[in-house]
């Protein structure tokens, strides 16, 4: 984020098609969808965005943490206006790690389970 009605991102290093700036260059209107299928959220967002080209400091404002990714510009978006969408339609995807996390943590519960199963068998007999 960079201010209250403005934010951004970097454009990184890619298949050279240039297709974000080819297409702001002639139309600067944009739409961010945003998802986050875990928590089955979205946010759509309009408004008008610039690349900026060669200021080193808004790209390194910008850049993820730890990315070694090559940044080529800054994309900078001026929000217009939002919106938050009813989850209804939304699938829940969960990343993997905690998928494998769950699965886990449910396999343990159904060995201790499994065991005081077993423990109250044999004192019933």
């Amino acid at each position: 984020m960079i201010d209250e009605t403005t934010v951004g991102f970097v454009d990184f290093a890619g298949n050279r098609q240039y297709i974000t700036a080819g297409n702001l260059a002639e139309n600067d209107r944009a739409f961010l969808f945003l998802m986050d299928y875990a928590r089955r959220r979205r946010v759509k967002i309009w408004g008008h965005a610039r690349c900026v080209e060669g200021d080193a400091e808004l790209v390194a404002k910008l850049m993820p943490l730890g990315s070694t990714a090559r940044p080529e510009r800054a994309i900078v978006f001026d929000i217009v206006a939002w919106d938050i969408n009813c989850p209804q339609h939304i699938p829940q995807k969960l990343d993997v790690a905690e998928v494998v996390a769950t699965v886990e943590s449910l396999r343990e519960r159904i060995a201790a389970l499994e065991a005081e199963n077993a423990d109250l068998r044999r004192e019933v007999r």
